[in-house]
């Protein structure tokens, strides 16, 4: 079946629980379970996975010395004020039962511990040294090699102890290094395999689909607060590949967070739009995305009202949580194949 057929107006039948809710009982790990969404918009639907690994908090082993991924070797005594690079730390220290650890986080903060920090800073290319000094913080814990790593030295010659785990890189292997930066080595590999479980799931299922959903994923916040697409070196577009759809982002040679034209919209013929809560948020709603993307109504995915909600912490930080994501989101991407192929004249 050619993957670019636009499809007749059909509603996705699955529906899945919110993050923050727990599996019931017997419900399988990773698992899309059935919620009512009365919140969003007739049509729409939710996607969320409902099992993010954890382990009961114990105590840490420190002092350890980790490889940070700036080449150095770090000491870490005290993780008790961390100042986190972005979310995705901050969901690894909730995993440990660190998260009251959590003492200054970016100001855009999706994670409720994050929101709730004592301190908060402008999580940008300009942050400076002089502004993470002054929190006072026993550790910062960066997440990216271009973003902080012009300020770890300068940061360890005022004698700040700082690690970076690189957001770039598998998800399992950040969750056993950062669990290791918080003495947490071997709980670190428990929750890894974990996730790997989740990753590995999703990839089978998306391997079963009858043809490959396009998806596009639309963002509020990603272009310095323009409307933008999400491009092949996103998280999200890693997610929406192992779970088995085409990001078209990839196809329009979107770079990172990036505008398309209308015209560009409608040349990619997405069946899928894919939003996370907060950017949701952030548009103003329905009306505030079909607003902001006029052009979207005009796709197949716009003509169905097939718009997928997920929560910010499985779609865009690429974290903890990215398996069981990746697992909803493969599950409600094999009946959408189904559906389309199923549709008259498909």
């Amino acid at each position: 079946m050619s993957e670019r057929r636009v499809p007749a107006l059909l509603l996705v039948a699955l529906a899945c629980a919110l993050a923050a809710c727990s599996p019931e009982p017997g419900t399988p790990a990773g698992a899309a379970v059935p919620a009512t969404d009365a919140a969003l918009p007739e049509g729409w639907q939710r996607v969320a996975g409902t099992d993010i690994p954890r382990v009961a908090r114990s105590e840490q082993d420190l002092p350890v010395t980790v490889r940070s991924d700036d080449g150095v070797d770090v000491m870490v005594t005290d993780t008790a004020r961390t100042i986190v690079g972005n979310d995705d730390i901050v969901m690894v220290m909730e995993s440990l039962g660190l998260a009251d650890q959590v003492f200054a986080a970016p100001t855009n903060s999706v994670t409720d511990t994050g929101r709730k920090a004592q301190h908060h800073f402008l999580f940008n290319r300009t942050t400076g040294v002089e502004g993470i000094l002054s929190l006072d913080g026993t550790l910062f814990v960066g997440n990216s090699l271009r973003r902080h790593g012009k300020l770890a030295q300068p940061l360890r010659d005022a004698g700040q102890t700082l690690v970076i785990v690189d957001e770039l890189q598998p998800i399992p292997d950040k969750v056993r290094k950062l669990a290791t930066v918080f003495g947490h080595a071997d709980e670190g590999e428990q929750l890894a395999m974990q996730v790997q479980q989740q990753l590995d799931e999703a990839a089978r299922i998306a391997a079963t689909h009858t043809r490959k959903p396009r998806v596009i994923h639309v963002s509020a916040t990603g272009g310095g607060g323009s409307p933008t697409v999400g491009g092949a070196d996103t998280a999200a577009a890693g997610l929406i590949r192992l779970a088995g759809g085409i990001n078209v982002g990839d196809e329009a040679k979107v770079a990172n967070y990036s505008q398309l034209s209308n015209e560009g919209i409608v040349a990619v013929e997405p069946e899928v739009i894919l939003v996370s809560e907060d950017d949701l948020r952030v548009f103003g709603g329905e009306a505030g995305l079909w607003n902001a993307y006029p052009s979207l109504k005009q796709t197949p995915a716009g003509f169905a009202n097939r718009v997928w909600v997920m929560p910010d912490t499985q779609l865009k930080v690429s974290s903890i949580g990215g398996g069981a994501g990746a697992l909803a989101l493969a599950q409600a991407l094999s009946v959408l194949a189904a559906e389309l192929d199923a549709a008259p004249g498909a």
